[in-house]
């Protein structure tokens, strides 16, 4: 801190009390309104400070026989300076991302591109783009915080279809309002995913039950179609919006499942704990994603990859309840290469014959229990049973697992009193018959058996471990931990009936996710949209879902995706597990583009001539609709085509107002977009937002 900041809080408390509690929370200081007002140029504040002498000592400089107001300088000490109210210092203890010296949570300042999907924070072409020459510098702009809301606002949505309920895809020249239901519709939106998480707010603020994404990574060597490699900074800062709106979506006891790989993670993990709090971290998981890890590293440098990361957090921890996920595995390969190949001790080794004849020892009849003892309980291992049948120990294992137990001494009040009722018997087994209180056999008579030895171990059956699958196969049930590498990431290029052969999400990955965070009905976003994996596995689970996605060829696969779902012709990813058949629906729209249509045709001209066209197009639209909004900071006299194309591609990029990429909700009555939209949208948008057609 420096010497002259104590100063200028006692100088500040003095002047501002002239404005009564305007800048005052209590007896603290209202920084944020402070620092508002000083960027807006608030006349009677600035009035006021330029009468404190301190201020116009430390804060006003002389340059050229000119006066300069360091506004910025006197924000920066009233922001970050951890001193107020009395001649005491105060420190807050802060840790956490910054940019500038300054606090990312902190700043008002966002950098802003739109072209495609990874864009709201630069760098967001296509590596195709990349590749032709296109200079991503183009794009870099700052957008005020006063900007914000007009870039922030509701869009409008046009080109809107319907896919499913047994009906043919609804076209324009159907002429058909497209309905939709809030509480059952499942949504694609195309468009800058970060405007349409703003467009989807007023709506679904609070309802979302889980989010999962699959950001851009920002290693520069992704596999999938999109340049990713983002400064460092622009990277974080490209996450934090989205981060802070998806939070806003989430339910109370809802999730966000974050997946990257080691190149942000930890990055990430401090940019989560900034926005929804160190005390909502759930977990982080490691998923394995190559076998031995073959590829993403340098020889000599670096570890082979083998692994990404889900950086798990809840909206409100107090409110989760994370149902236990099971990983599946045939239960004779589950042995096989968990056990026997690894050396460890399989406890489930022994095949209880027969019973025999069933003695009662004592009822209970107050606590409604009781106790039996089977003096005759005829038991063998494995191996024996195997030799006496004629079978393999697969073939056991597979054929009487209702047979097959293990023995343990789980601490139990039931242990405890079977114990003291049965401590004067030394064979065969005893056991207990009640109805518990608690627990999976809440409810329900049941009968447990116990070793008549001096432990008397609880026997447990592995048939209570395994499941069947829809061929008849038992299958090992294992609660899923922090480490899940059972996930098939090979052979996923069809998966869908799409072909995206790299980036894909497995949907086996997506159902554990979504079983273990979300019930059926229950909302399900993923915003980076990509091939579609989240939106198909959440409707095959039959939860609701929305998807964002930019890129043209990747909503095109998405979109096919989808209705594959729908139609039922995907048999591929978890269909087989849950017998998917088909059904259900999903709505499609498009954010309406204003500039983003120009600012996409000046990245894509290939010379003057068109560059010029795009030019006269921006100044008298087309039919004089559709004129592009210029930037109120414009200087057009400044044009000059004789610089050449490079320089006048930059410019016309720099003049387009980047508040205006897309239409906004409020100009739909305007009679240059009423005129650029089919009544079926407009009557579609009005709907939407809750506002009937006149």
């Amino acid at each position: 801190m420096s010497k002259i900041e104590p100063k200028i809080f006692d100088e500040l408390k003095q002047a501002l009390n002239t404005f009564g509690n305007k800048y005052f929370v209590g007896e603290e200081l209202n920084r944020a309104k402070l620092s508002a007002d000083l960027r807006s140029y608030d006349e009677k504040l600035l009035s006021r400070l330029f009468e404190v002498a301190f201020i116009r000592e430390h804060y006003i400089k002389e340059v050229a026989g000119e006066k300069i107001f360091q506004s910025e300088q006197l924000e920066e000490a009233i922001m970050y300076s951890d001193y107020w109210d009395t001649s005491y210092t105060k420190y807050e203890n802060r840790i956490g991302l910054t940019s500038d010296g300054k606090f990312i949570a902190d700043n008002e300042d966002v950098v802003l591109d739109f072209p495609f999907k990874d864009g709201v924070l630069t760098a967001g072409m296509t590596k195709e783009d990349k590749e032709n020459g296109y200079d991503d510098a183009f794009l870099n702009e700052t957008i005020e915080k006063d900007e914000i809301d007009t870039l922030f606002d509701k869009k409008v949505l046009v080109n809107v279809k319907r896919y499913g309920d047994n009906l043919s895809e609804q076209s324009r020249a159907d002429n058909m309002i497209v309905p939709f239901d809030k509480e059952k519709d499942n949504l694609i939106i195309k468009g800058n995913n970060l405007l349409a998480l703003h467009t989807l707010k007023d709506m679904y603020a609070g309802q979302v039950k889980l989010i999962y994404i699959d950001p851009p990574y920002n290693t520069g060597s992704d596999s999938f179609a999109y340049n990713d490699k983002f400064n460092h900074s622009a990277w974080l800062t490209f996450m934090k919006n989205r981060l802070e709106i998806a939070k806003d979506l989430l339910t109370e006891d809802g999730l966000i499942w974050v997946q990257t790989d080691d190149v942000e993670v930890n990055y990430l993990g401090v940019l989560l704990d900034g926005i929804f709090g160190r005390d909502n971290f759930i977990n982080l998981v490691t998923v394995k994603t190559k076998i031995g890890g073959v590829s993403g590293s340098t020889e000599g440098k670096s570890l082979k990859d083998a692994t990404e990361f889900i950086q798990v957090y809840a909206k409100n921890k107090e409110e989760i309840n994370l149902e236990p996920v099971y990983a599946m595995t045939p239960v004779w390969d589950f042995i096989n290469e968990e056990y026997i190949q690894n050396g460890k001790s399989w406890k489930y080794t022994s095949v209880l014959t027969d019973l025999g004849e069933k003695k009662l020892i004592r009822f209970d009849e107050k606590a409604n229990r009781k106790y039996y003892h089977y003096p005759n309980a005829k038991q063998q291992s494995v191996k024996q049973y195997a030799s006496e049948h004629g079978m393999t120990e697969e073939e056991v294992y597979n054929s009487v697992p209702e047979k097959i137990f293990r023995s343990t001494n789980a601490q139990s009040s039931v242990r405890t009193t079977v114990m003291n009722e049965t401590s004067n018997i030394d064979t065969g087994l005893v056991s207990i018959e009640y109805v518990p209180t608690k627990g999976r056999n809440k409810g329900k008579l049941t009968e447990i058996l116990y070793t008549s030895t001096r432990n008397t171990n609880m026997l447990m059956f592995l048939s209570d471990m395994l499941t069947m699958d829809v061929d008849g196969r038992l299958l090992y049930k294992e609660k899923l931990t922090t480490l899940w590498d059972d996930v098939q990431y090979n052979n996923l290029s069809k998966e869908g009936k799409v072909d995206f052969p790299n980036g894909k999400k497995p949907e086996k990955l997506l159902s554990n996710i979504i079983e273990m965070s979300s019930y059926k009905g229950d909302i399900i976003l993923d915003f980076f949209g990509g091939s579609g994996s989240t939106a198909a596995t959440a409707h095959k689970m039959k939860r609701r879902w929305i998807t964002c996605e930019q890129i043209d060829s990747q909503v095109e696969i998405l979109s096919e995706r989808l209705k594959n779902v729908v139609d039922g012709t995907d048999d591929k990813g978890i269909s087989k597990d849950v017998n998917w058949q088909g059904g259900g629906s999903f709505v499609y729209a498009e954010l309406f583009k204003k500039n983003m249509g120009y600012l996409q045709d000046i990245i894509h001209a290939k010379d003057l001539t068109e560059l010029q066209s795009v030019w006269e197009r921006m100044l008298n639209g087309i039919d004089g609709k559709g004129k592009a909004d210029i930037s109120f900071r414009a200087d057009l006299n400044k044009i000059d085509w004789t610089a050449g194309f490079d320089e006048n591609k930059r410019l016309l990029v720099k003049i387009l107002d980047k508040n205006g990429l897309y239409y906004n909700y409020s100009e739909i009555d305007d009679e240059t977009v009423r005129d650029l939209m089919t009544n079926e949208d407009y009557q579609f948008n009005k709907h939407f937002y809750g506002e009937e057609h006149e």
